[in-house]
């Protein structure tokens, strides 16, 4: 076989670039709402300050918290947002859901800011009640003709990823430092909530 030439070689690279990009697209065809309910999920969490600051917000909290608590928080947000999902892509109303939203993030916020240790009971019940208005805003945005189901995967794993997030930054606790940088946080997210209520209610 006839070696490449130097300059043939960019012409092939240009050749096989353009078949690829040609290609991508019948795929994402092929794949019909599946990829595209998948990536839309995951996409999803992280579009809005917001749902992100909540998020992050519980695995400091857990951080802080402990054990069971650690594990327990970031567990029972994706299992009740997932419900609250269901009841977005299901059409069924749920007031009040960007105040919710925003709710969360300030008091979340101050459990952190605090260093407030609830019972573990009533931790998890406060993260839960959050957990439906996220998931119903998530549920209530799914892509026309995307996959449901695989959208929330999507949007329950990137979630989890975001809840690791606090928990891994959460782990400076451990130092008296540490500590007063997550209060610190913490009152951010803080402010950061009363602005979307605010904005919410504006």
């Amino acid at each position: 076989m006839k070696p490449l030439q130097a300059s043939e070689a960019p012409n092939r690279a240009a050749l096989a670039a353009a078949i690829l990009l040609v290609a991508l697209p019948a795929w994402a065809h092929e794949g019909g709402g599946q990829a595209a309910g998948f990536l839309s999920g995951m996409l999803h969490p992280v579009s809005g300050l917001d749902h992100v600051l909540a998020m992050v917000a519980v695995g400091l909290w857990g951080a802080q918290l402990g054990a069971p608590a650690i594990w327990l928080l970031p567990v029972a947000f994706p299992l009740v947002m997932a419900f609250g999902g269901f009841l977005g892509l299901m059409g069924v109303p749920v007031p009040g859901v960007e105040i919710g939203i925003a709710l969360s993030a300030v008091l979340l916020g101050v459990m952190v800011a605090t260093q407030s240790r609830p019972p573990l009971g009533v931790a998890i019940a406060l993260v839960g009640f959050f957990a439906v208005f996220h998931g119903h805003a998530h549920g209530t945005e799914l892509p026309v003709g995307a996959s449901g189901l695989l959208y929330s995967v999507g949007f329950v794993i990137v979630t989890g990823l975001l809840h690791a997030t606090g928990i891994a930054v959460g782990l400076v606790h451990r130092w008296e430092r540490g500590r007063l940088a997550l209060r610190g946080a913490g009152a951010a997210v803080t402010a950061a909530g009363v602005f979307f209520a605010w904005r919410a209610l504006a």
